[in-house]
């Protein structure tokens, strides 16, 4: 059974059943809006405001089949066949609806039901359901509905069968539905065996109110759920191979192509060898993680999300190369694993365009770091055999690793080939430190379920969301319904107090989509005077304003008169706007992959990112500038309309990734040139905008280009400077301004050449000293030694004089030793000839010795190197040092 096909019996068992239909919820984006993930890591994570009480469900029932990322066992991916990074979990869900007794006689049902009849066929007689010990209730559904003996019920600890997100809030006992996959995977009744009993289905029956969650079997029951849900969980993956007769997800008709093209690339086999099998696991599922990533909008980047995409793209591409394989592997192996997973998401082969140019790129830079990479770890390795060492120090690795994205095998494997080891203790420490740091920030961030306790305590009591009026008034009344202090909910605030104050209905918009805040006023029935300092939605449906209480004091259910500063939302309106004409310009220039990847809509001003694999040129950067300030005459009219998500796709309304949008969307049109999915603030029409000015662009990552530009006032007070400046440059050089570039370029090129001739006279008087420098030189033991100060000599000079020099002692051994302070820096050259190299003198040996003396370092060779320093007060002392250094270094040959 194709894995398609198990995907589409899963979602119609429930959206057909005649009792129980289930709604059909297609997969939500990788990315959503939640501070405590980087990605969606399970089926339930899109329906977690239900779960959580934030939102109430719009059905009762629902399926789906989500896509999810985890990423915390990136490094154990392919050493085992259980671990995997992208994965698609099936689940089924009831919102106060069945509880325990219909989720298990769905879930056994259509395990077990034939696959002529449109289930799964598990033989029954291998099926083990395991509960949380204790949980008699279950014990006795499973008995009831499968017949199955006592003994068949597996009875585990809460480690294994309680669920809870890790914070407060829903639990509750979960089931699994185990398959013994027979006495070669593991010991009989082993449960803990590895695959023996393979865990394919998980039941959570969520029914308890957690507090003081220690760990994931350690908390509290504060009482019971008013609500109780069902929550549960299938691995797509693990029943595909299961029903396929496969061994694990690797050999499966998704996973598998990849591998076999891998296998043509380097020939070699899977299966062959473990180290091999190992990366070519690791090939799979990495690019199609990449893969799925890219096309729901990530771009490679350093940090967050972008970061664990690169990971992901260079690990893949390493292990093609420790396979044998050097050249470009993307171009081949992710077309296969589009194709595979393109039979489901189709939105793969619309956005193959985008996505191949995110990956290629990628792949071509992470080339360039292996080459430079490696230069960079010849040279540590040969640092260590100059010191006589064998061992590469575990912070050398964890630089070329962290810094320079150079893989540990990749070192290991490079150490090994020149007699090197690593010292892997070193480097794991320093690793550890790093993730720890990581988990103590994602922990920290865990706080915001708590936090979220006091924002939904008033949500409570409002029954309802917060109404939002801004779209078409910037002043309204309304109530205030509750108070939050830095502890919690607070019943009053008084002068000089900071809170956050929340409305029944609000003019007021919270940051959200790139658009920064609202400011402004709120009065109260009692006289009171709030200052609006920021607005945000911690939670869906909720609006919360940050205030300072100017005057008189606050307390819930007073009369609010609410007025929003219309310069500042007029201003940011006029950069939103501004914002979707620019991108609509830049796609028509540079074509559909250039998608924007992030703004921000602040007054007069919008930065806006988007992707592209190069610099933009700048005459597509002039291009756009015209295209939409011609847009702006011919002032469009700017409307909002709702509709259906797949209306709104019909309608060519553009969605950004990443973005959460619900069943019901806002469309927001310029005219009929652009439409996107919106919920900010706009202009009334194209022509209020007044003008824009593109200020540049620049690259923020790999892929990633940013356009910063003025709009309305700001823009116009830019060109009024510009136009100052032009003028006053124009009189200074005595030309119109249409003339004033080739005559810039006439100065600067007069300038070159004056520099050039400066330069060769300078070079020609340091030079003429080199005779006099030369016949001082002091003789040490038969070498003859120079050691001078270049006074006003910088690093290139100082090393043209010192070779000029040394070329002067052609019948005897010579050791050159010049020292300048030119620019302000200290400049270390040391040089020998052949003679005394053949007595062992070293121009590197000195210059490690020589260095230090003046506060810095350098390197070279026998013959020539060079180092800089900073305290330019001891270059006596170090020119002093040479003759007492050289006999040393003499008596050592």
């Amino acid at each position: 059974m194709s894995t398609a096909e198990v995907r589409q019996r899963f979602t119609s068992h429930f959206a057909d059943n005649p009792t129980l239909p289930h709604t059909v919820v297609p997969s939500a984006s990788l990315l959503l809006d939640d501070p405590n993930l980087l990605f969606v890591n399970a089926g339930m994570v899109p329906f977690k405001p239900y779960f959580l009480g934030q939102e109430s469900a719009p059905f009762q029932r629902a399926t789906s089949v989500q896509k999810c990322i985890r990423t915390p066992d990136i490094e154990d991916v392919g050493k085992t066949t259980r671990h995997g990074t992208f994965f698609e979990m099936c689940g089924n869900f009831s919102f106060g609806d069945y509880f325990k007794e219909g989720a298990i006689t769905l879930a056994w049902e259509l395990v077990t039901k034939s696959i002529a009849d449109g289930g799964f066929g598990f033989d029954e007689s291998v099926l083990y359901p395991s509960v949380l010990d204790g949980d008699d209730e279950a014990v006795h559904f499973w008995k009831k509905i499968t017949g199955l003996p006592d003994d068949r019920i597996v009875r585990l600890p809460p480690k294994e069968n309680y669920w809870s997100m890790g914070v407060p809030g829903p639990g509750g006992p979960s089931s699994e539905i185990l398959i013994d996959r027979g006495p070669e995977y593991g010991a009989d009744r082993d449960w803990d065996a590895g695959d023996r009993y393979l865990e394919f289905w998980n039941l959570v029956f969520m029914q308890d109110e957690l507090s003081a969650v220690r760990s994931k079997s350690d908390f509290d029951i504060a009482g019971q759920l008013p609500k109780k849900n069902i929550d549960t969980g299938m691995g797509l993956e693990r029943v595909a191979y299961l029903l396929q007769g496969k061994h694990n997800m690797y050999e499966t008709d998704v996973m598998f192509p990849v591998i076999e093209k891998a296998m043509a690339l380097t020939g070699r086999a899977y299966g062959a060898d473990h180290g091999d099998d190992v990366r070519f696991r690791v090939v799979a599922d990495h690019v199609r993680s990449s893969l799925m990533l890219i096309n729901d909008g990530v771009t490679p980047g350093n940090e967050g999300r972008g970061y664990v995409l690169r990971r992901l793209m260079r690990r893949a591409i390493r292990s093609m190369r420790l396979l044998g394989c050097e050249d470009r592997v993307l171009p081949e192996l992710m077309p296969v694993s589009r194709d595979k997973m393109g039979e489901t998401y189709t939105e793969l082969h619309r956005n193959w365009e985008r996505i191949s140019t995110v990956a290629f790129a990628e792949e071509d830079a992470f080339r360039q770091t292996l080459k430079s990479g490696s230069q960079i770890f010849d040279m540590a390795a040969g640092e260590v055999k100059r010191a006589g060492g064998t061992v590469l120090d575990g912070a050398k690795a964890f630089q070329l690793h962290d810094t320079y994205g150079f893989p540990i095998d990749l070192t290991l494997e490079m150490a090994a080939e020149q007699g090197l080891a690593v010292d892997e203790d070193g480097f794991r420490r320093l690793m550890s430190e790093q993730r720890q740091r990581a988990k103590d920030d994602a922990r920290a961030k865990k706080s915001a379920h708590r936090d979220a306790a006091a924002y939904r305590e008033i949500a409570d009591s409002i029954g309802r969301k917060v109404d939002f009026t801004g779209y078409d008034t910037t002043t309204d009344e309304g109530t205030v319904r509750g108070l939050i202090g830095v502890d919690g909910v607070v019943t009053s605030a008084s002068e000089g107090d900071e809170i956050e104050l929340v409305l029944d209905r609000t003019p007021f918009y919270a940051e959200g989509g790139g658009q920064l805040a609202d400011t402004g006023l709120i009065e109260l029935g009692n006289g009171a005077r709030l200052e609006v300092l920021d607005v945000q939605s911690p939670i869906t449906g909720l609006i919360s304003h940050r205030v300072r209480v100017v005057s008189g004091e606050v307390t819930p259910g007073l009369g609010a008169h609410a007025v929003v500063d219309l310069g500042r939302r007029l201003a940011i309106s006029r950069a939103h706007t501004a914002t979707h004409m620019v991108h609509k310009a830049f796609r028509e220039a540079l074509g559909e992959t250039a998608t924007q990847a992030g703004s921000e809509n602040a007054p007069g001003r919008f930065r806006f990112d988007f992707s592209a694999t190069g610099a933009v040129p700048t005459s597509v950067m002039a291009d756009v500038e015209a295209t939409v300030n011609a847009v702006i005459l011919d002032d469009l009219a700017v409307q909002a309309e709702y509709m259906s998500q797949k209306e709104a796709v019909a309608s060519g309304a553009m969605a950004l990734f990443g973005e959460k949008y619900g069943d019901v969307v806002r469309v927001v049109s310029v005219g009929d040139w652009a439409r996107e999915l919106c919920g900010g603030t706009h202009t009334a029409s194209s022509g209020r905008l007044g003008v824009i000015k593109l200020l540049g662009e620049s690259s923020i990552g790999s892929g990633v280009r940013r356009v910063e530009a003025l709009v309305g006032t700001d823009a116009y007070q830019f060109l009024a400077r510009e136009h100052v400046l032009v003028a006053q440059l124009s009189e200074a050089l005595k030309a119109r301004p249409e003339e004033l570039p080739e005559r810039v370029n006439d100065l600067v090129e007069r300038l070159r050449g004056a520099e050039k001739e400066i330069e060769r006279v300078r070079t020609a008087q340091l030079l003429s000293s080199a005779g006099s420098i030369a016949e001082a030189a002091v003789d040490v033991d038969g070498v003859a030694v120079v050691a001078a100060r270049a006074a006003g000599a910088a690093a290139g000079d100082v090393r043209t004089l010192a070779t000029d020099v040394r070329a002067r002692f052609t019948d005897r051994a010579a050791v050159v030793v010049l020292i300048g302070d030119g620019d302000g820096k200290v400049s270390v050259v040391t040089a020998t000839n052949e003679q005394a190299r053949a007595r062992g003198l070293s121009a590197n040996a000195l210059l490690r010795e020589l260095a230090p003396v003046v506060g810095g370092r350098g390197g070279g060779k026998d013959d020539l190197a060079q180092g800089g320093g900073s305290d330019a007060s001891r270059i006596d002392e170090a020119l002093a040092l040479v003759l007492a250094l050289v006999p040393g270094l003499v008596a050592k040959a």
